[in-house]
């Protein structure tokens, strides 16, 4: 049977592509895009500017960052032992399989998580030249975090300040960014309007501790789930979803957020539905996966009424 020229090229190239979109985790890129389009719209609505190509380049570093975030997670992860060892893994939890089945070598997704760092280091050279030299200073401080979050060498999640970083990371830190790509400047205001979204990826991460609390407990990766126990966790996690909307209501009061922006209270209804699901089943790990989709849903859902709301409110001025 005579064989296509090119045809095992082009299928090992397709092959490499469907295993680096999973394992840069591509669906859930909207982490980093959702605080991105926030900051752009805030800006649209304290200062009436907007340029597509900028909004463009900004998102797309900040997508490759958080890229490359997710890959070293998965190396470092695998490197304490945390992926091999856990037998509650989902769509939402438990990393990647391809370091632990061996389709990647550990050198081969450490050296990916460095490529994109790099090209996302190289969108923010490309901002810093065209708007500010503090889009770069911002940049830094998000592969920082990113990179120390599971690093040894810190472990920012072991000391108990990993979900801190990633709230601050995935909110007033990305909206920031946007906000002064689009505008030029760093106002308080900036970090401030990204408050709410920060919450809401930290409340991600935080759900998805619960399922990985036992791996992560043998990994030494001491986050709150595991120095707090399933039942208190699961207290804090309905009251600190409580508090992302009291935040949106609380930026409306110092007008940072305006009127309109309380079309994103209409997700309250998602979240207590998932806080009752963890308060009531947090001890049957097997039956938090509708809770950790409605946290993901709520915050895409908030994310995008408080861009509807921004623009908005421009609009009908």
């Amino acid at each position: 049977m005579q064989t296509i020229p090119g045809r095992d090229t082009i299928s090992f190239i397709s092959t490499s592509l469907r295993i680096w979109v999973k394992e840069v985790r591509a669906p859930f890129f909207t982490a980093a895009i959702v605080p991105s389009a926030i900051g752009t719209a805030l800006a649209w609505h304290d200062k009436e500017v907007f340029n597509l190509f900028l909004f463009v380049l900004a998102t797309l570093g900040v997508v490759l960052t958080h890229a490359g975030a997710n890959v070293v997670n998965d190396y470092f992860d695998y490197r304490n032992g945390t992926d091999r060892v856990n037998k509650n893994k989902s769509p939402f939890n438990g990393g990647s399989p391809f370091l632990v089945d061996g389709t990647l070598a550990p050198k081969q997704v450490y050296r990916g998580a460095i490529i994109l760092f790099a090209l996302g280091g190289m969108i923010g050279l490309v901002l810093s030249y065209l708007v500010s030299s503090l889009i770069m200073v911002l940049w830094v401080i998000g592969v920082l975090l990113a990179y120390c979050y599971t690093s040894p060498k810190v472990n920012l999640s072991a000391l108990g300040v990993g979900e801190i970083a990633v709230g601050f990371g995935f909110g007033p830190l990305i909206v920031a960014w946007s906000y002064l790509t689009q505008t030029g400047t760093l106002t308080l205001s900036a970090f401030l309007g990204g408050i709410p979204i920060g919450m809401l990826i930290a409340l991600v991460l935080f759900i998805n501790e619960f399922p990985d609390m036992d791996a992560d407990r043998y990994a030494g990766k001491n986050h709150w789930v595991v120095r707090v126990g399933l039942a208190r966790a699961s207290v804090w996690y309905a009251a600190l979803m409580g508090m992302v909307f009291v935040s949106i209501v609380g930026l409306w009061i110092v007008r940072i957020y305006p009127e309109w922006a309380l079309i994103a209270l209409i997700p309250a209804v998602v979240a207590a539905g998932a806080a009752r699901i963890v308060t009531s089943k947090h001890v049957r790990i097997g039956e938090l996966l509708p809770a950790q989709a409605k946290t993901i849903q709520t915050h895409l859902i908030t994310g995008l009424l408080i861009c509807l709301g921004l623009v908005l409110s421009r609009i009908t001025l």
